[in-house]
């Protein structure tokens, strides 16, 4: 694969184009939280509890014996998903349930799968 980047030799710039765009970029606020929630899918251990979670609502106890990680470990990952709104929790009787927090979720996380098993050719 080829990393260099191409460079446009021009010098016109494409004035009302430009304009455009730059008004329809989100302001700073919003683009901080974009950019925090796709920080977050940047830690494989938190993507594969939410790859877990695609498949099914999952106690604590679960989780961390499918990411083979300590409670303390996957809590602390929980705790993160849960901040950026990617998770939520119930309780049943001493027992946490996590699931993902929307359709967003899944809709984000499996976009990506897909783009990268179709680069990979998967």
């Amino acid at each position: 694969m080829n990393n260099n980047v191409e460079l446009c030799q021009c010098k016109e710039v494409q004035d009302q184009v430009v304009k455009n765009i730059k008004e329809s970029i989100p302001d700073e606020a919003v683009v901080q939280k974009l950019a925090e929630l796709f920080k977050v899918f940047g830690d494989g251990t938190r993507l594969k509890i939410i790859y877990a979670l695609l498949q099914k609502e999952l106690c604590v106890c679960d989780i961390c014996e499918i990411v083979e990680m300590s409670q303390s470990s996957v809590s602390h990952q929980l705790r993160l998903l849960k901040t950026t709104g990617l998770v939520k929790y119930r309780k049943e009787g001493k027992t946490v349930f996590y699931s993902l927090d929307d359709e967003h979720v899944n809709s984000i996380f499996s976009v990506g799968l897909s783009h990268i098993k179709h680069k990979l050719n998967i």
